[in-house]
């Protein structure tokens, strides 16, 4: 056993999928160990944190003055520096079993379109947490390793990830991409334009994590087989008093329609600046969807429809990303040709 292999066995590196809406972390060796909402509740009075994650997560919009519940990330990128750096370092000691003194290396993906200074805060938080090295990798790049795409080989691979706070789309061939676009659309965005469809219909005005459940449950981006109904609660707007509604598929399709229309979108523009060559391929294998958004009831479907190409979806889409960040720690050859250039 060489001294390298040794030191694999007791390394600590980590792939992170810093997300919108959950982060997940993949330790070397263990698979996931984390996967959580990114989501901190802190206490105003002192600055401490009082929760992180799931615990936080049950906290959203029922804290007391004095806690506030944030999400630190928006739209794929860093909103709140600082809670993003207490964030990342609870998730790194959890992955580690609470170990002080670990300086692990680090595969974080990122959104394709993010600037200069958006890359500069996710390296400076990581090496806050106390990261030896920092390597950043597309996110669309490392869902389609994730998803099991032969990325490596001369044929052209689809791949969209719909997150929480981007979609990221890209055309994959021989290890690079030969396309990526990011848009700003998502999960988040549909929960927001559930929210604002029901307090223009029915003057209901609903927390977030409602909005998110009735997109689970109902939401969809193509008529169902079979109708369904939901009973929601919020609070009226004019009476000032809570509310019970039941609510149909249907209106959710409608209040999700322009967001997913935007996808839909995107995927149209990627498909027509393709090359032709690579475009032969799409057809044949067609395109891939990861992220927790794939997951939205006959996204596949609708997509088909729009384009004419077959759509699947990856077989754990939420995972796609750690997953896939996660086979970079095993191949730093790979990891080296696919990081992107600080």
């Amino acid at each position: 056993m060489s001294f390298r292999t040794l030191f694999s066995l007791f390394s600590s590196d980590l792939a992170i999928d810093l997300g919108t809406a959950n982060t997940l972390v993949f330790a070397r060796g263990k698979g996931i160990v984390v996967n959580e909402p990114s989501i901190v509740a802190i206490n105003k009075v002192n600055g401490e944190v009082e929760a992180v994650g799931k615990e936080a997560k049950e906290m959203l919009g029922r804290t007391p003055g004095n806690i506030v519940a944030i999400r630190p990330m928006k739209d794929g990128v860093i909103a709140d520096f600082k809670v993003t750096e207490k964030m990342l370092n609870y998730f790194i000691q959890k992955a580690h079993n609470r170990k002080m003194l670990v300086h692990p290396r680090i595969v974080i993906g990122v959104p394709s379109e993010i600037t200069q200074v958006e890359r500069r805060a996710v390296m400076d938080s990581a090496y806050r947490a106390k990261a030896s090295e920092v390597y950043l990798v597309e996110q669309a790049m490392v869902a389609a390793i994730g998803a099991g795409l032969p990325i490596t080989e001369p044929s052209g691979n689809m791949v969209v990830d719909i997150g929480g706070g981007t979609t990221d789309i890209a055309v994959i061939s021989l290890s690079g991409i030969v396309y990526s676009r990011s848009v700003r659309v998502a999960g988040n965005e549909m929960d927001d334009a559930i929210t604002n469809f029901l307090k223009r219909k029915y003057n209901l005005l609903v927390g977030e994590r409602t909005a998110e459940q009735v997109k689970i449950t109902i939401g969809s981006a193509y008529p169902l087989d079979q109708p369904e109904t939901m009973e929601i609660k919020g609070r009226n707007l004019i009476e000032g008093v809570p509310k019970t509604l039941v609510i149909e598929d249907g209106e959710v399709r409608e209040a999700l329609s322009e967001s997913v229309g935007t996808i839909v979108n995107a995927i149209r523009v990627a498909l027509e600046r393709t090359p032709p060559e690579l475009s032969a391929d799409i057809s044949d294998k067609g395109i891939v969807l990861t992220g927790g958004g794939a997951l939205l009831k006959n996204l596949d479907k609708r997509i088909r429809e729009e384009t004419g190409l077959p759509v699947s979806i990856a077989d754990d889409p939420l995972a796609s990303v750690v997953l896939g960040t996660g086979k970079m720690l095993s191949d730093f050859k790979l990891l080296r040709k696919i990081s992107i250039d600080q």
